[in-house]
């Protein structure tokens, strides 16, 4: 399984890694700060650079038998092979408005758990904007106007963000610890714990920023209804 050292460090822009699997384009490197393409998150994208020079990587996948992370490479043409020594280079105005779109929805979620029960139903994290679905009855913009106000006065009160570890037994124990309504965490003996002290606390392999000072502004785009549970509200954030 390849190590995901993102998980420990998610301001690292470069790495040194090694290949141990080669398939034409496909790349699986024994560690990587390149997230994949999961838990409703856009993947990143950058460079591999090793002997044969310097490639894109246009997508990254995980496996969901090995566990293990996939670096699509924009050609089979790289000479690159097992064995080899490689660097990583994430493409970072990417990754970083991810990590803020991705810490914002932490934050919009642990309210409408608070204020409304509401679980999310789906959603989906890009660079430009995000969405997420919730599990809500009735459908209102304004209960979507208010969580975004709300949670722009979390962003100001710059709340350190915390990575923890926890034994998957003790974590499980925690109210709200899981928000998604259909998905559980990984069954592994031990989950990531993304925590905002008194605002948030949630399993999660993703991504985030150090402060919610760094979110910026939230911004409402517009609410959709999509139907029964699945109440959509659309946001992005500027600085």
């Amino acid at each position: 399984m390849t190590e995901l050292i993102y998980q420990h460090d998610s301001y690292l822009r470069e790495f040194d890694a090694k290949v141990i699997r080669v398939d034409g384009a496909r790349l699986v490197l024994d560690r990587t700060a390149f997230h994949p393409r999961s838990g409703g998150l856009d993947h990143d994208t950058g460079f591999i650079e090793g002997p044969t020079g310097r490639f894109r990587v246009v997508e990254v996948l995980i496996d969901r038998g090995s566990r293990e992370v996939v670096h699509v490479l924009e050609t089979e043409d790289h000479g690159i092979e097992v064995g080899t020594s490689v660097r990583g280079y994430i493409d970072w105005n990417r990754r970083y408005k991810m990590m803020r779109l991705h810490t914002a929805a932490h934050i919009l979620s642990a309210i409408m758990y608070r204020d409304y029960g509401a679980l999310i139903t789906g959603g989906h994290i890009s660079p430009d904007k995000a969405y997420d679905d919730y599990s809500i009855e009735k459908f209102d913009p304004k209960i979507f106007e208010d969580a975004v106000a709300k949670a722009n006065e979390v962003v100001k009160q710059g709340i350190e963000v915390r990575i923890k570890w926890m034994k998957r037994e003790e974590a499980m124990k925690i109210p709200g610890i899981v928000k998604l309504a259909s998905r559980m965490p990984p069954d592994i003996d031990v989950l990531r714990i993304v925590e905002i002290p008194g605002i948030d606390i949630q399993a999660d392999g993703g991504p985030h920023v150090r402060n919610t000072r760094e979110i910026g502004e939230i911004v409402m785009i517009k609410a959709v209804n999509k139907g029964k549970k699945r109440k959509r509200l659309y946001y992005t954030v500027k600085p």
